[in-house]
């Protein structure tokens, strides 16, 4: 997880707050009210922020697990086709050898 990921995010938020900031700071200038916009946008952003991380995450998850069903699905491919030539074979020499004791 590389922080250049995120820069977009985070230019976002802090423009997200320093609007706030000047929007209340305009119309009311009471700073009590300014500073909990801010922290509310803060919270707003980082809200944003920890759910893209965390779909990061579970896309990650969901990679690995996909990777991990391949792996097993061509595994068990590969057993079913070692079955069925072992059934094949064996089929044959049965057939060969009732086919011998037939010409018997």
């Amino acid at each position: 997880m590389e922080i250049r990921e995120y820069v977009p995010d985070i230019i976002l938020t802090v423009i997200m707050v320093v609007s706030t900031l000047v929007l209340i700071l305009r119309f009311w200038q009471d700073l009590i009210i300014a500073i909990a916009a801010a922290l509310m946008m803060l919270s707003i952003g980082g809200l944003f922020l920890s759910l893209q991380v965390k779909m990061r995450r579970l896309e990650q998850s969901v990679v690995t697990r996909e990777r991990m069903l391949r792996t097993n699905l061509e595994e068990i491919s590969t057993r079913m086709v070692d079955k069925y030539d072992l059934a094949i074979s064996h089929l044959d020499e049965l057939v060969a050898e009732m086919a011998r004791r037939a010409y018997k």
